[in-house]
């Protein structure tokens, strides 16, 4: 990223959060370090969503598909339209109730800066009241060498494993080299799988000073009586530990006893068990029996945007 101002291009994924899209769109418009262009990906919401972003904001570059394809399958194909419409040097994430201070996106670049070993930076997530947000903690980088520590420690970043589509900033050669979130994932490790990717062989930090708020109803972690979305959380975990080339085979194993006592935990705080009983059932059957489908298939018919998502992994083995 050199010979010119490094374009950042921020990615919302939008679903039936029309004042919250607001809140978010206006936030990214007061950053300190400006965006050079804000992609919003309307999936499919049923309220005015797409009409207010084309009046309200109309410099933004609205991409409304078809069908609802999940956080997974909105950031994929707004990764894409990033790399391939908006020449992006560098593609900021986040869903629509996620609001950034006015700093965040200063905070990520001064992190980032020009090491190009860095591919990742994510953002210290908070909830309304401040309090850090448990469904958006970052996994520390196990056994880090020194040299990187103290690289992450002079940029005020800690060396992470793996974080959050909640404020993540990706560098579009990493993006154009391992690929696009899975698009088939719909909700849930979608992000854990798609950092842990990248991040295998590059460095990702997290970055205390860049603060965003993550607006849910709720303050908890996922775990917390999810109910029949609990389904996605099995399978998907089932084909990360199965299927991703983001994990080694001792990370297989470590995140493979980490699910399965989160998995107890989330049980025995449930009001309704029956209902985590045939997630987990439905969930184990499909993690084993199938596999997610390729980006380009999964992501099929909807026009430009399949026609961005196929031309951004069309080099990536």
């Amino acid at each position: 990223m050199t010979g010119g101002a490094v374009r950042t291009i921020a990615v919302v994924v939008a679903y039936n959060r029309r004042d919250l899209l607001i809140e978010v769109l206006d936030a990214l418009a007061g950053q300190t370090s400006p965006v050079a262009a804000i992609v919003v990906v309307d999936n499919a919401s049923t309220d005015d969503t797409a009409d207010v972003v084309r009046t309200r904001y109309p410099h933004v570059d609205l991409v409304s598909v078809a069908r609802n394809t999940g956080g997974a399958g909105g950031f994929a194909i707004g990764a894409a339209r990033a790399v391939v419409r908006q020449a992006a040097d560098l593609v900021w994430l986040m869903d629509d109730d996620t609001v950034p201070t006015d700093t965040a996106l200063a905070a990520l670049l001064a992190s980032v800066g020009d090491d190009d070993r860095v591919t990742i930076a994510g953002s210290r997530v908070v909830w309304t009241d401040g309090q850090d947000h448990p469904m958006n903690t970052p996994r520390p980088k196990p056994f880090v060498r020194a040299a990187e520590k103290a690289a992450a420690e002079a940029r005020d970043a800690v060396p992470v494993r793996s974080t959050s589509f909640v404020s993540m900033l990706v560098r579009a050669d990493a993006v154009r080299r391992h690929g696009l979130p899975i698009a088939d994932y719909f909700i849930w490790n979608d992000d854990f799988e798609y950092s842990m990717r990248i991040l295998r062989k590059s460095r990702g930090f997290f970055v205390p000073g860049s603060v965003v708020v993550h607006k849910t109803v709720k303050l908890g972690a996922t775990d917390v009586d999810p109910g029949a979305r609990f389904y996605y959380e099995v399978r998907n975990k089932v084909w990360l530990l199965r299927r991703s080339r983001g994990l080694s085979p001792a990370e297989k194993l470590l995140y493979t006893g980490s699910s399965l006592r989160r998995w107890a935990r989330t049980f025995t705080a449930s009001a309704d068990r029956p209902l985590l009983a045939r997630g987990l059932r439905s969930g184990l059957r499909d993690g084993f029996r199938s596999r997610p489908r390729p980006n380009r298939v999964a992501l099929a018919g909807l026009g430009e945007a399949s026609d961005d998502v196929a031309a951004c992994e069309a080099g990536v083995s």
